[in-house]
């Protein structure tokens, strides 16, 4: 290698030393490195979470509740119905 190959990648490498100087000081790297904001935003992330997850089953199980009381005029399927509502009615405590 001679001469002008040796500053050529000398250039190239200061120029990517900038680059990733340039990317570590981005908000995005400053929060992340930072263990309490970390912290905080995973709790947030997990009570989302949580909650999605308990209003999406509970708007599912209300479907599948309304769906088995209308299929009563099926024998078979509207028995097995019936006692699943039942069920559910028994173990829901009285207004």
């Amino acid at each position: 290698m001679d001469e002008e190959q040796f500053t050529a990648i000398g250039v190239e490498l200061e120029a990517l030393r900038a680059e990733v100087r340039r990317l570590n000081q981005q908000r995005y790297f400053r929060y992340e490195s930072s263990l309490v904001w970390s912290a905080g935003f995973s709790l947030l992330r997990g009570l989302f979470f949580g909650l999605g997850s308990a209003l999406g089953a509970t708007i599912l199980l209300a479907f599948v509740v309304r769906m088995l009381g209308s299929i009563d005029f099926i024998p078979i399927l509207g028995d097995w119905a019936q006692q699943i509502i039942l069920e559910i009615q028994h173990d829901t405590p009285p207004k």
